[in-house]
């Protein structure tokens, strides 16, 4: 399956970008060992998260809409925003991924999702933090703690994420806001825990 995956986004995906998804692969690997994590479903999850990088705007808005999935006026205006979705959608119907844990994290890897398990969390993290992403103190920084606090680790990256896109004209979907409000509450509150248990 992974040469059959290798070989499909070879044709399909430039090599600095399959060369991103390979070091996607290896962190979510990484990762789901850090977290007694099934390092196969982590390896599927992280080699598929990009299939439609780069399928046209038109090509993905008509897969979406096809599926089933609400394209709302920010999708509708970022298209490129759908790739994740619609990645999941190519690795269910072109490579017969029917594991709903992998699909979902394929489908969560861009914008997150409130409430996402941790093989999302898992492949989230790994595509904004890989080491091509690069080496500042923030991203190294977000590199521990994503091996210490998942749910920390998320709620930052979303932060990380927005701080890029405020300084950018690019749209901002609201469920980036939604996911990362969902993990600081809960980040919050584990550490509300571990202090009133020390």
């Amino acid at each position: 399956m992974r040469e059959q995956v290798i070989a499909w986004l070879a044709e399909n995906v430039p090599p600095p970008r399959v060369n991103h998804i390979l070091r996607v692969e290896q962190m979510a690997m990484d990762l789901a060992v850090n977290y007694n994590l099934d390092q196969e479903k982590a390896s599927i999850a992280g080699l598929m998260h990009d299939l439609a990088k780069y399928f046209k705007p038109q090509q993905l808005l008509k897969m979406a809409s096809a599926d089933g999935l609400e394209v709302d006026e920010v999708l509708e205006a970022n298209p490129h925003l759908l790739h994740a979705d619609v990645s999941a959608i190519v690795a269910r119907d072109v490579f017969g991924i029917k594991d709903e844990e992998i699909l979902q994290a394929i489908a969560n890897h861009t914008l997150g999702r409130p409430g996402m398990g941790l093989l999302s969390c898992i492949v989230f993290l790994a595509d904004s933090l890989e080491p091509g992403r690069g080496d500042t103190s923030e991203l190294q920084a977000l590199r521990q703690i994503s091996r210490h606090n998942i749910y920390q680790a998320v709620w930052l990256t979303c932060d990380y994420t927005l701080k890029f896109l405020l300084e950018s004209p690019s749209l901002i979907h609201p469920r980036i806001i939604t996911t990362r409000n969902w993990f600081c509450l809960r980040s919050k509150s584990k550490q509300l825990i571990a202090q009133s248990t020390a």
